[in-house]
């Protein structure tokens, strides 16, 4: 089964195109990236589509001779809210409602649906499939999702924590348990997608009981350039001494805190190490904010998991940045850590970072959400 997979982002547009045979056998015919949208050349998602489209059958450099190769495509989509718990195939309802939930995340949803309405467009009839960032987290229960605000604000804007990365944290977990010999079925699972955009989750028998991201991606550890958890009067003293507008409030959290606002240096955390190897106090500083702040969220959880079995690290600096790894598990001997700083040396690999006899397992593991986004594609065709 031919499977498009779409990623479509506020200017951009990625793409993977993969023949499924199932969700262990596979093969990934072309992957891409379209930029700029919104410019001259690419003036909406339409025209992005239209040049993948035109790419996975050209004649000299496509995979395919047909656009009715393909079976169904598979669109990520940044939030469903309340209305999905899961992936579902994509209908006029399904549509309605992801754009009913464009207010909660008005930088991704509103692309999200204008990828499905080109290729409704260009591809009239074929299956699509919506897969959310939010859905595995609508396992949490209300005392973990809930706010302590007035009540009436969740009533009025459902006003409460959704959590992202949901599709890299159901699959690394899977994978995990998998790579150890372990039940996900039967376990307690610290999972930590670390990168630009970082979060926590604590899974309990395979289900998400609670995360670091909240009501937006903003809460939660240190980012790259977000806050993370901040004191919300530290927020309204800047905005009065400074005489922020909201637009300005927003970007500042959003756009020029985390690693970036720390260092001054960068927001990648591969110049900030390779900054604080020079001696750079303030890289220095943000290396040990990102790694205590991770290791806070560890702890946490270890605590409302009643113990925990596995952790997981994942995602561009929790696959490739082991001396973060290493600074996050240094003092875990507590909850049953044993680690091996020796192993944990290895960038981009699949591998068992805590010894033979460690209580509490630690893995690093590569994710794979386009895969994920294919494998429910494909089930939810085939009505699986």
């Amino acid at each position: 089964m031919i499977i498009l997979v779409l990623n479509c982002g506020s200017s951009s547009l990625k793409y993977q195109l993969l023949d499924m045979r199932s969700a262990q056998d596979y093969t990934l015919m072309k992957k891409g990236l379209v930029e700029r949208i919104g410019e001259a050349e690419v003036p909406d998602h339409a025209a992005g589509i239209k040049l993948v489209l035109d790419a996975l059958v050209n004649p000299e450099e496509g995979v395919i001779d047909s656009l009715d190769r393909i079976d169904a495509v598979g669109h990520r989509v940044a939030h469903g809210g309340e209305f999905f718990d899961r992936s579902v195939r994509v209908t006029p309802d399904v549509m309605d409602k992801i754009a009913r939930c464009c207010e909660l995340a008005p930088l991704h949803n509103p692309a999200n649906l204008m990828g499905i309405q080109a290729v409704e467009k260009l591809m009239p009839g074929k299956p699509q499939v919506a897969v959310f960032d939010t859905s595995f987290h609508q396992t949490m229960p209300d005392y973990a999702y809930m706010y302590a605000l007035p009540y009436r604000f969740y009533e009025k804007y459902r006003l409460r924590r959704y959590g992202f990365h949901g599709t890299s944290h159901k699959y690394v977990a899977e994978k995990a348990c998998k790579f150890v010999g372990m039940d996900i079925r039967k376990s307690r699972i610290i999972t930590c997608h670390l990168g630009n955009g970082s979060s926590i989750t604590a899974i309990r028998n395979g289900e998400s009981i609670d995360t670091s991201m909240g009501f937006t991606p903003v809460e939660g550890v240190v980012m790259g350039t977000r806050v993370g958890n901040l004191d919300v009067g530290a927020v309204t003293f800047i905005q009065e001494k400074e005489n922020l507008d909201f637009a300005q409030a927003n970007a500042l959290l959003n756009k020029k805190s985390g690693l970036l606002g720390i260092s001054g240096v960068s927001a990648d955390n591969r110049d900030i190490e390779a900054a604080a190897k020079t001696g750079n106090e303030r890289a220095i500083l943000a290396r040990k904010m990102l790694a205590y702040s991770i290791k806070k969220y560890v702890g946490a959880y270890a605590a409302v998991l009643g113990g925990v079995d596995l952790i997981v690290f994942t995602g561009g600096i929790g696959e490739n940045a082991w001396p973060v790894r290493e600074q996050v598990c240094e003092g875990l001997e507590f909850l049953g850590v044993d680690f091996d700083p020796q192993v944990n040396q290895v960038r981009g690999k699949d591998v068992l970072i805590s010894r033979p006899g460690s209580k509490v397992k630690v893995v690093a593991v590569t994710t794979n959400e386009e895969l994920v986004i294919a494998t429910d594609t494909m089930n939810i065709v085939n009505n699986k």
